[in-house]
């Protein structure tokens, strides 16, 4: 549950930062590394440059939620996900004041930090906002079932999948109904997500 309600959070921001900087993503760094290289074939300094701002500020965020996590054993997930609402509330702030490229950056943290959310060792075990990988996974897991495999494994990667495509559609909506200030239901959701595996784990 945890996972599919993280990925919501992660289709929302990315879907309301594509609809907000006009087809750049916050998390999907394969689709930012086309524009650098579109940029860069085409001479256009600005769409590179923006596109490798996102880039450094995601991997910014995965080094800030890898540090984080290392040290914090079972409360891993609650730290992490504490930067990324801090992040978000960055962003929310930024994008009120007209700052683009920053609040950008701040939600390209955010949704770099949120994929070290459920990390083991020094490695991510389940990367929130790896959509490719997920269909992958579906994809092998229909013709290992069709095999005589498990016939049910794949399906925890549709549910993923299904989460961040209605995240996204939500954050798209929100972003062009309410604006920045959606940001703000990003950052509460990132909370109530924290607070709730804050309780699982101190049960524990």
């Amino acid at each position: 549950m945890a996972v599919a309600a993280l990925a919501v959070l992660a289709g929302f921001v990315d879907g309301f930062g594509y609809v907000y900087l006009g087809g750049y993503f916050v998390s999907f760094m394969s689709g930012n590394t086309t524009r650098v290289g579109v940029g860069v074939a085409a001479t256009d300094l600005a769409t590179a440059g923006f596109g490798m701002l996102l880039i450094v500020a995601f991997i910014a965020g995965v080094m800030g939620g890898t540090a984080l996590a290392r040290p914090a054993g079972r409360h891993t997930s609650t730290l992490v996900l504490s930067l990324v609402a801090v992040a978000l509330a960055a962003g929310a702030v930024l994008a009120a004041l007209g700052a683009t490229p920053a609040a950008a950056a701040a939600l390209a943290v955010a949704m770099g930090a949120v994929n070290t959310t459920f990390s083991g060792g020094n490695e991510v075990s389940f990367g929130i906002t790896y959509m490719t990988g997920a269909l992958v996974k579906i994809g092998q897991g229909i013709v290992n079932a069709l095999r005589g495999g498990s016939r049910t494994a794949w399906l925890r990667y549709v549910v993923l999948w299904v989460s961040i495509l209605a995240g996204a559609v939500i954050g798209a909506f929100a972003q062009r109904t309410i604006g920045e200030g959606a940001l703000w239901l990003a950052a509460a959701w990132v909370a109530v997500v924290a607070t709730a595996l804050h309780v699982v784990a101190a049960r524990r």
